[in-house]
């Protein structure tokens, strides 16, 4: 892709977010992918087969709670996965935070505890392992750093896959708990991943470095029997081969 068309596409993808909030200030080791840095790292990064199909999915999770809902949503229709009909935008089907949750996903979570506290790492690969996807989920202490950045950057080279973050905001000094989000790129120079934030009426989306975000990663989540947190690799049957 050339750099002009890649500049485009930033620029289609930033003015069709659905949200003007003021959000929180970065803390210095994140970089906006709205600025000029953020967009250096996104111009020079190749291939963005992945960033693609993710970013025109882009979605705001619709309450605090529902990070690995918005999540998971993203990822259903980046991949084109077989969707549901949903009223109000018949004929076509679509999956939304309201149509993903049904019967099939309350035994893997019911709604009553997703409101109250979200979703572990272990509950957003059962739930994405609900459609015909391959799912890998990864905790962070089976592996380290090495092993998370050639698994997850070489994932994100290529089309109809999908990376899935779930990582403590506080380790990277921002506000304040467990967080889900969709991984878009990964600038090997920089060795930087960008992360499409769904909190889009907190934090924009970020570059944050593989170290950095490694750790935030590698931290104990009380609310999945004590395990750490880490992430999830989703392919499509056609993104399957690598």
């Amino acid at each position: 892709m050339s750099p002009f068309l890649s500049r485009l596409l930033l620029c289609w993808v930033l003015s069709t977010t659905g949200v003007s909030a003021e959000t929180l200030a970065l803390p210095t080791r994140l970089i906006d992918l709205s600025s000029d840095q953020g967009e250096a790292l996104l111009l020079e990064t190749k291939p963005l087969d992945a960033y693609l199909p993710i970013s025109v999915a882009f979605e705001t999770q619709k309450t605090q709670a529902y990070c690995g809902v918005a999540s998971i949503v993203m990822t259903l229709n980046a991949l084109k996965t077989p969707a549901p009909s949903s009223p109000p935008y018949q004929p076509y089907a679509v999956f939304t935070q309201d149509n993903v949750l049904d019967q099939r996903t309350e035994a893997v979570l019911p709604r009553d505890v997703l409101a109250r506290q979200g979703m572990t790492l272990d509950q957003l690969g059962g739930l994405l392992a609900l459609h015909p996807l391959l799912v890998e989920v990864h905790h962070a202490v089976s592996g380290g750093l090495d092993t998370f950045r050639k698994t997850a950057g070489d994932y994100l080279s290529t089309r109809g896959h999908v990376v899935i973050v779930n990582y403590l905001r506080k380790s990277l000094d921002q506000e304040r708990g467990g967080h889900i989000s969709p991984l878009a790129a990964y600038d090997a120079k920089a060795d930087r991943f960008l992360i499409l934030d769904v909190a889009r009426y907190k934090y924009p989306p970020v570059w944050v470095t593989a170290s950095d975000l490694f750790d935030a990663m590698n931290t104990i989540d009380s609310d999945n029997d004590g395990k750490t947190r880490g992430y999830v690799l989703v392919a499509n049957g056609a993104g399957a081969q690598r």
